[in-house]
């Protein structure tokens, strides 16, 4: 009598969540608890329709993917051989050569090259630019009594402080924006990675014909000899994680000092808990809600489940640092950095404290200079933008006394 063969570790799921419609988009948090319920810590996706994934979100699974780089390395190449030119999410994971889509040496060389320019930005004038950058924005439309915080705050201090970190002169950067937008959005993708690739090979140029003192010419400098190819790719990976992400953090973390109470009643009454409330959104909707992807050579257990080699493995840091097992509630996270916003292992953002001291100035400054803001529209009437990355809100319109603007240097 033959003894009976071993079940497999999973079968295939009778269905997958899309983390690219509005109505994720809406409600994410309560998506991740459905999914929790009916797969645990790994979950099928689709990216965008037809395109298979594996959802992280259990933190401790989360931590051992990201610092397990052999069996789950960052290269897509096998992958993408499989999908679409066309495919809206092929931007976002296609190939690079840059430290975000490496594995060893290749990756060692270009972590060095972005982490040792990037070291070299003095934060104290990092400080001063963005305080610079915001009280020209603020006196824009402070004397109107109301604005969108999203597209005349968050976003034009992202995009004009990155372009000064870089160098980049203000058309070109431009241009690297419409190919950035196009690229998260997945909207004619395709086609803002064309204007994206031209934009950094012209920004290169420049800086190879006149340096400055800025990341890009460190960069060009550096002893790691990037070619003009890779140049282009680590601008597009500053440019990626300097521009969107930080506008949504500025953002998000605005609704929360205006919206939750634990923050709003502090801000109104002048006493202000602006890196609470960075630490909370953090936590709770971090800019890149999923991200961190990765790819095994091979299919790889983990837990029960069977990954299937080369297809993606995203980590969802908003998930993950939900996770009910690892206890963290909301109201006990002030000054608590355990989260995976900024990732986690080899592939940790190099460019984290950049970004925090990005946000944090860029708040104070606008609730220094606007204590009395309030929301224009209820909370439950903000909408956030479909996609499966981000964690982006649509627009927020606030109302404040006008206020004139304060005379520039």
């Amino acid at each position: 009598m033959t003894s009976p063969s071993p079940a497999p570790a999973t079968t295939a799921p009778e269905r997958y969540f899309p983390l690219y419609t509005e109505e994720f988009a809406a409600d994410p948090h309560g998506t991740y608890d459905r999914m929790r319920a009916e797969f645990g810590p790994l979950v099928p996706v689709e990216l965008s329709p037809g395109i298979p994934a594996t959802l992280v979100i259990g933190y401790q699974q989360a931590l051992r993917i990201l610092n397990d780089p052999v069996r789950f390395p960052a290269d897509p190449r096998e992958w993408q051989r499989t999908v679409p030119e066309d495919c809206p999410v092929r931007p976002m994971l296609e190939w690079r050569p840059n430290a975000l889509r490496s594995a060893g040496e290749a990756h060692t060389r270009y972590r060095s090259a972005n982490t040792d320019s990037l070291d070299r930005v003095n934060q104290h004038q990092l400080r001063a630019t963005v305080e610079r950058v915001a009280a020209e924005t603020i006196s824009q439309f402070s004397p109107t009594g109301h604005a969108d915080l999203l597209t005349e705050y968050a976003w034009p201090i992202a995009f004009r402080v990155l372009n000064e970190m870089l160098g980049c002169p203000a058309e070109i950067g431009q241009r690297v924006a419409s190919g950035m937008a196009a690229i998260f959005e997945g909207v004619d993708a395709a086609a803002g990675n064309m204007l994206l690739g031209q934009a950094l090979r012209d920004l290169t140029a420049l800086k190879r014909e006149t340096p400055g003192d800025d990341v890009t010419s460190r960069l060009v400098d550096h002893p790691a000899g990037l070619t003009d190819e890779e140049m282009d790719h680590q601008l597009v990976t500053l440019y990626g994680a300097g521009i969107e992400p930080t506008t949504n953090l500025i953002t998000n973390t605005l609704r929360v000092l205006l919206t939750d109470e634990r923050f709003s009643g502090n801000l109104h009454a002048g006493s202000l808990s602006v890196r609470d409330a960075l630490d909370e959104v953090l936590f709770t909707d971090p800019p890149m809600a999923s991200y961190c992807v990765s790819y095994p050579p091979q299919p790889v257990d983990v837990e029960g489940v069977r990954l299937p080699a080369h297809q993606p493995v995203v980590i969802s840091m908003a998930a993950a640092n939900n996770d009910p097992s690892i206890g963290s509630a909301p109201g006990t996270r002030a000054g608590n950095r355990s989260h995976l916003a900024w990732s986690n292992g080899p592939h940790q953002c190099p460019a984290k404290s950049h970004a925090y001291l990005i946000a944090e100035t860029a708040l104070t400054s606008l609730v220094d200079a606007l204590p009395e803001m309030d929301l224009a529209v209820p909370d439950e009437e903000l909408t956030w933008r479909p996609g499966p990355w981000h964690r982006a809100l649509a627009a927020l319109p606030v109302t404040f006394p006008p206020v004139p603007p304060v005379p520039q240097d």
